[in-house]
């Protein structure tokens, strides 16, 4: 029998792998050690083969695909639906094995090591971030036991510092202010390192044409801009920007039955991250809606005087990413529409 279709099941080490042949029977079932992964399915003919999409899946898609195999790669909670008994490894191979063949199942395009690489840089950035917030809240923190407090913001935050460092020692004790310049030096670090981050970013941004252009978006700027264009890799992949909205969970959750429609909040499916810098973005446009005459602005406005100002900050970024769709799928720049 013909090997058409292999379920391969990711792991550390021990991958298990699960293969049929055009008629659905089964070929073979193994469990393969990781060194040893390439070299049995170099022995296969070139097939079909599914992973979920999660911890490196991208890196063996990209090794897969080089022997020739086609590889489509699977959202864990569409496989999960495929899974017909109790969970293990081989069961779980099998489910993907199911899952890979069914004609609606939404797959996901690997990514090339390239734009990963700009994704380590936003994923390291953004760890970076939140230790910064961390000490800058731990630093506040120990310095209202003392006394010392200052107001919110950057510039409040580099006043404390500069104070921890000129308290005189019956306000600030030595321990306490030892302590707190390590913590001071070690923000002083982080805020470095992100600059770093940043500027690797812009140069990636300079290079790239994608993301040139959208950062034309309103709400885009580079940061954002670099995310979406190593993140969307095949804007084909969605039907329309509805479909790729949808897909970063900024739609409403449907509950709808006997042909009435009932919608809940947003889903909140998909690219947390992706999802988190466009309600950003769209925050700042919001923002400026009052001082701006466009006609995104107008309709913000229009938009506020019904609903909640948060509400309308989602349905902006839902805006947003519907922009970035077609922006990516005809290789086109941004043209902001006339004011009416």
């Amino acid at each position: 029998m013909e090997i058409t279709t292999i379920g391969l099941d990711l792991a550390k080490s021990v991958f298990q792998l699960h293969a049929i042949d055009a008629d659905g029977n089964v070929v073979w079932r193994k469990k393969v050690r990781r060194g040893a992964l390439l070299e049995t399915l170099a022995k296969v003919p070139p097939c079909l083969v599914g992973m979920e999409a999660c911890a490196t899946a991208h890196y063996w898609a990209r090794e897969i695909s080089a022997l020739g195999h086609e590889v489509r790669l699977m959202p864990p909670a569409y496989v999960k639906a495929y899974l017909r008994r109790q969970k293990n490894d081989a069961a779980d191979a099998e489910a993907i094995c199911e899952a890979v063949r069914r004609p609606t199942m939404r797959f996901v395009p690997a990514k090339g090591a390239a734009r990963q690489a700009v994704l380590v840089l936003h994923r390291s950035r953004e760890l970076l971030v939140r230790q910064r917030t961390m000490l800058i809240n731990a630093i506040r923190g120990h310095c209202a036991e003392f006394g010392l407090v200052a107001p919110q913001g950057a510039r409040g935050s580099r006043d404390l510092a500069t104070r921890i460092r000129q308290t005189d020692s019956a306000v600030l004790p030595d321990i306490a202010k030892d302590a707190m310049v390590l913590l001071v030096e070690q923000f002083h670090a982080l805020v470095r390192q992100i600059q770093a981050l940043n500027r690797r970013l812009i140069v990636w941004h300079r290079q790239d044409q994608a993301s040139q252009r959208l950062a034309t978006i309103p709400g885009v700027g580079v940061i954002r801009a670099t995310a979406l264009a190593a993140s969307v890799t095949d804007p084909a992949a969605f039907r329309s920007g509805r479909e790729f909205s949808a897909s970063l969970g900024l739609v409403p959750r449907q509950n709808s039955s006997g042909g009435k429609d009932k919608l809940g909040r947003i889903s909140k499916m998909g690219d947390r991250y992706l999802r988190k810098l466009l309600v950003v973005g769209a925050t700042s446009v919001v923002r400026r809606a009052r001082t701006t005459d466009t006609t995104a602005a107008n309709w913000v406005r229009d938009l506020l005087e019904r609903k909640p100002v948060r509400l309308v900050t989602v349905a902006m970024a839902n805006k947003t990413a519907r922009i970035v769709w077609a922006v990516l799928s005809r290789g086109e720049t941004y043209r902001s529409p006339a004011a009416i």
